[in-house]
């Protein structure tokens, strides 16, 4: 999920300050005040659409990409402009279900990877260290990118797709035609993790503490534990999202990837110094330790209902985008904002897109 210190004010659910009222899904989908629109012309509208409209993508390809195979969804025309869409913990790219038609059908060519430990992404090597640095997730998309001849995308993502897109953008600005970036600046500070947050953000964090533990990795990788834990985390950061058994059992297959825990557990337990990272990608994490900032054209979307959500309207973390630059509040929607408000993810695509 997201880092804990960027958001070490966030105290509890519904702390988003200055949230946009809405009524109804086209509310919903725009969630934005007049200022916070495009300048440009000719911005299309995407159409409203109820989540859950959707319930599997059409086209699931691989293509080897770096130290992967990488299984991806594709949507849209073959020479649109390309959109990518990251997905975060504990989900997949299901998360996307909603928001990829809805983008094929405006012409764009839309591609949803799996991250590196999720559903049909695998390793092309037994001998290659399952580390899961967020540099390493990031040089993963830039090799998806590469493997597919694409020199540059629009991404978009929330939790570890959100922190990816980020990185992408502050280190390889050229690859990034714009950003949406759900809960905002989400580039790890390791140094800063190593402080305590305030208590009840630390309480936010259960996972991440049970994750440290032995007792943690035992769950982890009990394949019908780790699966018990992940839609227990459903339930706490987005808690009015009826979401149905079959909705989580169609994600809940992508965790039963054989480098799921290990990729996991590698991942927060790095975030918070317990262990040391590759070598190979001290370069880039000594570039991300200094904060880049992010001068793409970018929206940033904060959900009231998420608990990682901060306060003060995305004002905690402003400063590091230095480009052109929107951000939009959606209230009553919890972690997973793609999949509980895909018109407005979709929209934000779109508008970013014509920054």
């Amino acid at each position: 999920m997201i880092n804990r210190r960027t958001f070490s004010k966030a105290v509890g659910l519904g702390t988003g300050a200055a949230a946009v009222s809405l009524t109804g899904l086209q509310a919903q989908a725009s969630a934005a005040t007049a200022s916070q629109q495009p300048s440009g012309a000719d911005v299309p509208t995407v159409p409203t659409i109820a989540p859950g409209a959707h319930t599997e993508f059409s086209t699931l390809k691989h293509v080897k990409a770096g130290v992967l195979d990488i299984g991806y969804a594709e949507a849209g025309p073959a020479h649109g402009p390309v959109v990518v869409l990251l997905h975060g913990w504990p989900y997949d790219i299901h998360s996307f279900v909603d928001v990829a038609p809805l983008l094929a059908d405006l012409g764009y060519r839309v591609l949803v990877p799996y991250l590196r430990g999720h559903g049909s992404t695998r390793f092309l090597s037994r001998h290659t260290p399952r580390t899961a640095e967020q540099s390493a997730i990031a040089l993963d998309i830039i090799a998806f990118m590469d493997a597919l001849k694409i020199d540059k995308a629009v991404l978009a993502g929330f939790d570890w797709g959100s922190r990816t897109a980020d990185i992408i953008a502050a280190l390889w600005p050229e690859r990034v035609k714009s950003l949406v970036s759900t809960s905002g600046y989400l580039i790890t500070d390791r140094k800063a993790q190593l402080e305590p947050a305030l208590p009840a953000v630390e309480h936010n964090w259960w996972y991440q503490w049970y994750f440290a533990t032995d007792r943690g990795v035992q769950a982890m990788e009990d394949v019908d534990k780790r699966i018990a834990l992940c839609r227990y985390v459903w339930t706490l950061v987005s808690p009015n999202w009826n979401f149905s058994d079959a909705t989580f059992a169609r994600t809940a297959e992508a965790f039963k990837n054989p480098d799921y825990a290990a990729i996991v557990l590698y991942n927060y337990r790095w975030r918070i110094s317990l262990i040391e990272g590759d070598r190979r990608y001290d370069r880039y994490e000594r570039k991300l330790a200094a904060q880049p900032a992010i001068g793409v054209p970018t929206v940033t979307l904060d959900a009231t209902l998420d608990p990682f959500t901060a306060p003060g309207d995305g004002s905690a973390y402003r400063s590091h985008f230095t480009g052109p630059y929107l951000h939009r509040t959606i209230t009553d929607i919890g972690h997973d904002l793609p999949q509980e408000a895909p018109t407005a993810f979709a929209q934000a695509v779109v508008d970013a897109d014509h920054l």
